[in-house]
Parts: structure tokens; sequence; C-alpha cells
């Protein structure tokens, strides 16, 4: 149970209590010289834009972060918490990672599970903003409020899972610790912030804590909020957890997300060959039938959840001198994006690549599919790497440790495929896989036209947990083959309901087990923070946040042309199923329409 009410935060001559579940302020770190200071947030602002991503989205606006080279020292990276961190609420141990993002240019939130989100929110703010440069490799304590650097150089260079034990040997207890691994040192532009094996992986906030010269975020606190109805809410919390076991999540926890890459590949649309086809002849060893036959498996969870999605998998792994177990966490993602994606056969590989990208710190779903970009430039002759091929899983590890020490051609790719593509010339930008900057996730768009149209409109660029459009793609109420301006409101629907679980934050696998989501958020929110907080306020509320991250964007440089999908997606049908093609014409219509449900002009451009 909580211990105290909230903090009074003093904002010039009057005083404010900030709503149950909040600490009304946030707490902004200069790592150039250590000191700290502690500014309130209003109720109002609070109300408006919760927590995770649409607080985070709030709090950078209102440092001109648009306007700032992520990698620069005076570039802000906001670590943020909601209301329901610290609660018995399943799945509520989240925080979001917010910054403006290297590899895109545009805002990027990455989120992420671990006691890291419960021990940083009790250090008394409901963010913590980290700016500036340390003079020298370094740490960023942050106890129970009380901000100071520690060196790091002795943990300069070691992998993500190396820092964290030695950062547990440093500092014993109950502290939680977030660390960049060799590639945030680097600036990869898709480093990971890593934790308890957990990441906030798209977009590159790694590469912005490793600009600051920063190798981890130490955290630990006493501070804890109290909320308006705590049995209410408990017996809330304990209901939810009882239906979060039930039928909705069984596949998450039964076969873990490797589940859909049996299902997308009967569906013809799982990305294979950088999307030359969407089908995968080496797709049933990777079922997790197929998976588990011939490797021992645990389970385990995410912080303060009860779905146990997480199947982690071990292989024998060998050096110059010895051959050992290591466990390998696998998601749906990672497997597609470096086994179809790159068109390797061999598993073990795939667990291993996936295993070399936590150890190195990198974003599996932008190195797959940089790499198997800069494979197909290989084979048509329009890049000099001749030992980079499609299906040669030793060049596969090399690429990935390249990337990681930025050595030979790894400093190329390193960059995103974008990047890469313009470096090469404008032929080769129609086939790197990539929306603003961001590489395309394992959705096939011209197989599932709803989720293009997500895709293409989404302000975090190529992704899949800011836009679920896919979900209207496996229903009844579209065609996944026939983009019409219809889907639109799918579209639109999905992306709010995305945007106030990232908010709130949720798990999204919790998605299915709500009867009515925004009613019952509604009463969650009601519960835990006193407000009258309605369902019809909380639509309002999704629409304001994604509308703030698109006025984001603009002032970073947006321009309508960014809302596309590469040539490859338009006019060309997809070569193992001719039915699923997606016109230029199509994307326009639907992108239109979207933009007029949102309120914005026709070009996109918000009021």
């Amino acid at each position: 149970m909580p211990r105290h009410s909230p903090d009074t935060t003093t904002t010039g001559s009057t005083t404010s209590t900030p709503p149950f579940g909040y600490h009304g302020a946030w707490l902004r770190v200069d790592v150039s010289d250590g000191s700290s200071e502690r500014l309130p947030i209003s109720p109002e602002v609070l109300r408006d834009y919760l927590g995770g991503s649409g607080l985070g989205t709030w709090l950078l606006s209102h440092l001109n972060a648009a306007t700032i080279d992520p990698l620069s020292p005076a570039a802000p990276l906001a670590l943020v918490f909601s209301p329901l961190v610290g609660s018995p609420l399943t799945t509520s141990a989240k925080f979001a990672v917010v910054a403006r993002s290297p590899l895109t240019g545009m805002l990027n939130d990455a989120l992420s599970s671990s006691g890291f989100a419960i021990s940083g929110k009790r250090c008394g703010a409901d963010a913590l903003v980290v700016v500036g440069r340390a003079a020298r490799p370094s740490l960023l304590v942050i106890d129970d409020g009380r901000a100071r650097l520690e060196p790091a150089d002795d943990l300069w260079g070691l992998s993500s899972g190396e820092a964290q034990n030695a950062l547990r040997e440093r500092f014993p207890g109950d502290w939680q610790f977030a660390v960049i691994g060799p590639a945030g040192e680097r600036q990869v532009r898709y480093a990971t912030l890593s934790h308890d094996g957990r990441h906030a992986g798209r977009g590159g906030a790694g590469a912005v804590l490793g600009a600051k010269q920063i190798k981890a975020i130490v955290v630990r606190g006493t501070q804890r909020c109290a909320w308006a109805d705590p049995p209410a809410l408990v017996e809330l919390a304990r209901d939810l957890s009882n239906r979060s076991l039930g039928p909705a999540t069984a596949k998450y926890r039964e076969l873990g997300t490797v589940a859909n890459l049996f299902l997308f590949n009967r569906l013809q649309a799982l990305p294979t060959r950088n999307f030359q086809q969407g089908s995968f002849d080496g797709a049933e060893g990777m079922s997790p039938e197929g998976l588990s036959a011939a490797r021992d498996k645990t389970r385990s969870s995410c912080a303060a959840c009860t779905i146990g999605c997480e199947h982690i998998y071990q292989i024998r792994s060998t050096n110059a001198s010895t051959t050992t177990n290591q466990n390998v966490r696998m998601e749906y993602e990672n497997l597609f994006a470096l086994g179809p994606l790159c068109d390797i056969r061999d598993v073990d590989q795939v667990l291993a690549a996936s295993s070399r990208c936590d150890e190195l710190g990198i974003d599996t779903i932008s190195a797959g599919g940089t790499i198997a970009f800069a494979m197909e430039c290989v084979e048509r002759g329009w890049l000099d790497a001749p030992w980079l091929r499609f299906g040669d899983s030793r060049a596969l590890l090399r690429a990935l440790d390249e990337i990681g020490s930025r050595q030979g051609l790894g400093d190329r790719l390193a960059e995103g495929s974008r990047r890469l593509a313009v470096s090469i010339g404008p032929h080769a930008l129609e086939i790197a896989p990539q929306v603003k900057g961001l590489e395309i996730p394992g959705y096939e768009p011209r197989a599932l036209q709803t989720m293009a149209l997500g895709l293409a409109v989404s302000t975090r660029g190529a992704d899949h947990n800011r836009s679920g459009a896919y979900e209207a793609d496996f229903s009844d109420r579209v065609d996944r083959r026939q983009l019409t301006p219809a889907s639109a409101a799918l579209a639109v629907a999905t992306e709010d309901k995305a945007a106030l679980l990232d908010s709130l934050i949720l798990c999204k696998f919790l998605r299915g087990v709500f009867r009515d989501f925004h009613e019952e958020a509604a009463q969650l929110l009601r519960l835990t923070t006193g407000w009258s907080v309605t369902a019809d306020e909380l639509a309002a509320t999704a629409r304001r946040i994604v509308d703030a991250k698109k006025r984001f964007n603009v002032a970073a440089g947006w321009i309508p042309a960014d809302d596309t999908l590469p040539a490859r997606f338009l006019d060309q049908p997809l070569a193992d199923d001719p039915q699923a093609r997606l016109t230029r014409d199509q994307l326009t219509a639907a992108i239109v329409a979207y933009n007029r449900l949102r309120g914005w002009t026709d070009e996109g451009f918000p009021p």
C-alpha cells in the first residue's frame, strides 16, 4: 500500500496538490555538471496527457526538442511514468523513453516494462529528463530524487548484459538500471536502452544517451503515490488479472509472439528477402513447436504482469575456448527480421543473432531491415560487399558485429536503411524498407493494406505498436488486399486506442481483455487519480495526444511527402500473391480520408 499522499507542489505564488497517482513534477538533470531541478507539472497538463507517451510528447514540445539535433548535448531524453505505475494493475510496470529520434528526426517514444519503472517513479517525479553531455563516460545515479554522476570508464565497452551484472555488484539492493550497449556508445542510430533483458528498442534512444556519455541511469526511491480509492482499485486489479489469464491472451502465454510467424506465412504476409515475397519456405522450423522441439524453453513475465508472454530458448554458444548454454528471449519481430527477411533458415543462428543484438544494444527490426536491404543491394550490384549475401548466417552475425563497432560496412549500416539508400542513389531508396527512416516491421503492406495505411501515416514511422491497423486486416471488417477510404476510420480507431494504452501505460496484450476499453480505462483512472473522467473524455484525450505528436513532427520538418510507402509496395503486386497489389491512388485516397477524420488538412497539417 502507498505510504503517503501526494506531495504539494509550489508553482510561483500558488500551491496545488497533484492528483492521486502523481507526484506533480518532473526532474531535470543536466549531466554536463550533475545539477538537477524539480519542476512542477500542472494537474491540467496531467489530465490532458496522462503519462507515458502522451506526457512525454508534452514535455518534449515544452522543451522545443523538435528543433534540436537529437545527438547534441542540448537534446532532452525523457523517461516518463504514469499514474498507474506502482498500482496493483497487471502490466502497469511500464515507462516510456521519449526523444527526438536520431534515426528519423521525428518524435520517438519507446516503451518497456521492468522494475525500473517502479523504482524510477519512486524517485519522486512523473518524468526524469536528461540533458547535457558528461565530460567522461558516466553513470547518472538518482537516489530518491537526488541526482549525482559517477565515473563509468570501467563499464564503457561492456555489453548490455555485462554492464547490468557489473552494476548489480556495484549497487547491491533495490537499485534498478537502464543501460546502453556498445552500439549506444558509438551512436548507432537505432541503439536501444536495456534493463533486465527488456529493451526500449525502436528509434535510437540508446544513441541519444550515448551521445551524452551516460552508460546507465541508476535509480531507487521511497516516494510512493497514494491512490484515490485503494480498496476498489485492488478489487478492479484482481478482476483484470483474472481476465488476463483467459482466452484473449492464451496464444501469448502458450506459444509466445513467435506464433505469428506461421500464421503470417500462411497468409503470404510474412516479409521475406527484403520484402521481395510474402512467404518463407523455412517457416515451419521457426514455429513455436519447431523451436521447442529441439531446445529447452522456459517462460517468464515482465514486472507486475500476469500474462507471461516471454518465451526463452536455450542455445549452445561456442567461442575459442568454451561451449556454454545461452538463454535467448525470442519474439516474432526478432525472428522475422533476422530470419525470413534475411533468408536465414538456421534457427540456432537466428537465435544467436537475436542474442547478439541484445548484447550490442541494437533494435532487431532496424538491424534486420537494414542488413536485408544491404543484401539486396549487393545482389543487384549496387553495393560492394560480396560477403553479405541472403541466406548466409555468418554474414548476418558479421554485419551485426560491424554495426556495433561501426567498423567496415557497419559504419554505413549503423545509419539505417534510409541513409544507406540515399548514399547509394534514388533507385536504392525505392526498395529501402522504411517509412520516415524507421524500418518496416514484420507485416507485408500489400497483403495487409489497412496496416499499410497505418504504417504510412504513423508519426513514429513504420511501426506496429503505434498503429494497430493490422487488427482490422485480420477481421471480417475489410478486405485485407483492397484498401479503400473507408479503412481510414479503422486506422484512426486503432491508433487512438494505442495512444491511450501507451499513455496510461498498459500492455497492448490486454486490449482483448477489456469488455469496453474506454469505459474500463476511465474507471481505473477514476479509482487511481480521483478524477471524474469519462469514456468520452478519454477518446478526446487520445485525439489530443495524436495531434500533439503530429505538431511536434511538423516543427521537426515533416512534410506531406513523408506519409507514404517505398515505391516497391506501390503498383507492384506481391511476387507470390498477385492479388496483393496496392496502388498509389488507393493509398493517397485513404491518407486524405484519414487526415480529414483527424480534422487535419487534406495534406496532413493539424490546426
